[in-house]
């Protein structure tokens, strides 16, 4: 997986600006100088989404209409195009995938070029709210799994559908059981193939060593079944919304404390230390289950590791990228060992990049 240039256009801080990657690329700037904003553009043209904002108007450049991110790939061209859409004075941003030119679906366009990323805001994985988590196993299941992805894209439409007619009942005191016999079914059969590949994430994650920070990790899933969903019709009407399913999964991060001789969600009873290192081993384990689905690793993406970790684990993280296409950014260079640093091309920004 080799991204060898990347174009932004009226992008957060960018109005215009072009970048080309080594093998090892090591990007050095203050804070506000738009180091994030690489990567956060690199995530765009990987799974269609950013990993800072579920609002696709927040990335454009302040005052414009009109956004565009253009990434060369292995000789294929994935382009990402943002549009404000206001008309009569309202905003519906839009967004638009090509590749070489031809407009793709999202189904499409994603896992032509994937990613790990390592960032400050990983930690939200472990210590956020259960939605963090979820889309922890949408990020890597919707890079290597094109059934995945269907899944998802219908599980989420007939939940949306299916959360109209509880609103609609709730409203009404009506159960049109005909409109939900099919929404029903579309939910189980889509639920269902997300539950199962999760299940399967999560077991090869607790099957592999763990030689940063040990850690298990426990699936507490929602399963969705017609039985369950008859089981909570009643509470379903007085709420309005779909009370079972993979929506409402999560994960919990045990580690096991020598002292109790117990499992401790480290959540709760973790030190910030130990947090950052149980996200450090995450992402490793995503690394290595990416390259075990495709024999080919992913673009690593290291966003100020330095300002997260301590100086063995960062040695430890730059050893460990081999042969890897890997991009890392930092306020200071001098953080970076020579002996890697004599192996990487640096981009140096400035905060005129503002």
């Amino acid at each position: 997986m080799y991204l060898k240039s990347l174009s932004l256009q009226n992008f957060r801080n960018y109005e215009k600006a072009e970048f080309t990657f080594d093998n090892r690329t090591l990007i050095v700037g203050p804070n506000t100088s738009g180091k994030t904003n690489i990567i956060e553009a690199i995530s765009l043209l990987s799974n269609g989404k950013s990993f800072r904002t579920d609002k696709d108007i927040q990335t454009l450049k302040f005052g414009k209409e009109i956004g565009r991110l253009k990434g060369q790939v292995n000789g294929t061209t994935l382009e990402v195009v943002i549009t404000k859409g206001e008309v009569g004075g309202k905003i519906t941003p839009t967004k638009k995938y090509l590749i070489n030119g031809v407009s793709k679906r999202r189904l499409d366009f994603v896992g032509n070029l994937q990613i790990v990323i390592f960032s400050p805001l990983d930690l939200q994985i472990v210590i956020g709210s259960p939605s963090n988590r979820r889309n922890f196993m949408d990020e890597v299941l919707e890079q290597v799994d094109f059934d995945y992805r269907v899944a998802i894209v219908e599980y989420e439409k007939g939940i949306r559908q299916r959360n109209s007619l509880l609103e609609l009942t709730r409203k009404q005191l009506h159960r049109d059981l005909k409109q939900f016999e099919y929404w029903d079914n579309l939910v189980v059969k889509y639920g269902n193939i997300i539950t199962e590949k999760r299940e399967k994430l999560v077991a090869y994650l607790n099957s592999q060593n763990k030689d940063i920070f040990d850690f298990a990790v426990v699936y507490d899933k929602s399963i969705i079944s017609k039985e369950r969903l008859l089981e909570y019709q009643e509470e379903e009407k007085i709420v309005g919304v779909t009370l079972v399913g993979p929506h409402r999964d999560d994960l919990i991060f045990e580690m096991f404390d020598n002292d109790t001789k117990a499992a401790k969600d480290i959540k709760f009873f973790g030190s910030r230390g130990q947090q950052r290192l149980s996200v450090l081993q995450l992402k490793i384990l995503q690394l290595l289950f990416f390259e075990e689905k495709n024999n080919n690793s992913p673009l690593l993406l290291l966003d100020d590791i330095f300002s997260e970790l301590d100086e063995g684990h960062i040695i430890h993280i730059l050893k460990m990228l081999g042969v890897r296409e890997t991009i890392v950014t930092t306020t200071h260079e001098e953080f970076v060992p020579n002996e890697f640093k004599d192996t990487m091309k640096v981009i140096v920004l400035s905060k005129k990049n503002e």
